[in-house]
């Protein structure tokens, strides 16, 4: 089986790449290497790797000629929230028109489609009646990402429903982890800690995440390709949904730091409240769950920030100013 990994040198993507490749070496991966990726994340793994921005139709599909393959995963999409609020152009080029793309030549050549979504897709917990979201909730995005994401995957539906497309589509809730840009949440506190920088947090803090290991998510993404069914759509949550300033206040003390570094700033545009999803489906239909308890992943995820500066040095601008992004 030839699996072509699309967005592989961004944070969940390489993630997967490395799971994948423990699985199997049939493997191809195409990035266009934006800020948010670094071609040195799979460097080790010398695998056939194509330089190319996903909405170029012509450029995929000589790489569809090329590799033929029986499974695409597509990682590939601006998602950085705060850049999206900035400038939306660029997030309806890659992930509508990008993801269209794609979906087109999937279909031509009869392969597998995975499309990797979001949970923000659902809105905020509070406008879908105080409960977690589940497979079945209307999308009410809140951004012009996530409303790139869920256009995304309105059309994936499209394509099932009029060509009988061979696709599906996961969302799942924060990730966490190892190789995570230096602009999101948790590994900008670390960073920011580590350096006794001031921590900007928008609002107060209230905002309740939940996270998930990437690991665990990588888990289940391979699941879902492997045995999902077309048409389906399946959440990932790590069952661990917390008020953002609570985190931050974990990471400063696990650092041995102290809260003065905690800076609150002006809350984001259009800022959902909640995000908490439901996976009982993934459990019943995929046999999947969360295994990471988040102390310890947080413990882990910690350490390897700390542990590979020479990684995240490169990204960021010292000292770590808050006019540089802000958090969650």
């Amino acid at each position: 089986m030839r699996w072509l990994i699309t967005g592989a040198h961004g944070f969940i993507g390489t993630n997967f790449v490395r799971f994948l490749h423990s699985h199997t070496k049939e493997i191809a991966i195409v990035d266009c290497n934006t800020y948010a990726a670094d071609p040195t994340n799979l460097a080790d793994l010398n695998l056939k790797t194509y330089t190319v921005d996903i909405s170029n139709y012509e450029h995929m599909k000589t790489i569809f000629d090329l590799e033929k393959p029986n499974i695409v995963i597509n990682f590939a999409a601006e998602s950085h929230v705060d850049r999206s609020i900035e400038g939306p152009q660029v997030f309806i080029k890659s992930n509508v028109l990008g993801t269209s793309v794609l979906l087109t030549l999937s279909l031509q050549s009869f392969t597998r489609f995975v499309q990797i979504s979001t949970d923000e897709v659902y809105g905020s917990v509070e406008q879908q009646g105080g409960v977690a979201f589940n497979e079945t909730m209307a999308l009410i995005p809140s951004s012009p990402y996530s409303a790139s994401k869920a256009s995304a995957d309105l059309l994936l539906k499209s394509f099932v429903h009029t060509y009988k497309m061979d696709a599906l589509i996961t969302r799942c809730s924060n990730n966490y982890g190892p190789y995570q840009h230096p602009e999101k949440l948790l590994p900008k506190c670390i960073i920011n800690a580590h350096l006794d920088n001031q921590i900007p947090v928008y609002g107060s803090g209230l905002n309740k995440r939940d996270w998930i290991h990437v690991s665990d998510h990588c888990k289940g993404i391979y699941l879902a390709a492997i045995n999902g069914k077309a048409g389906e759509v399946y959440n990932f949550g790590g069952a661990c949904c917390i008020p953002n300033i609570d985190l931050v206040k974990k990471v400063i003390h696990k650092q041995q730091k102290t809260e003065t570094l905690i800076s609150f700033v002006e809350d984001r545009k259009g800022h959902d409240m909640t995000y908490a999803v439901n996976f009982a489906k993934s459990k019943k239909e995929l046999g999947w769950q969360p295994e990471i308890p988040f102390e310890v992943g947080l413990q882990g995820t910690i350490e390897w920030y700390l542990q590979n500066q020479k990684w995240w040095k490169p990204k960021v601008a010292l000292p770590y100013s808050l006019q540089e992004g802000t958090v969650l």
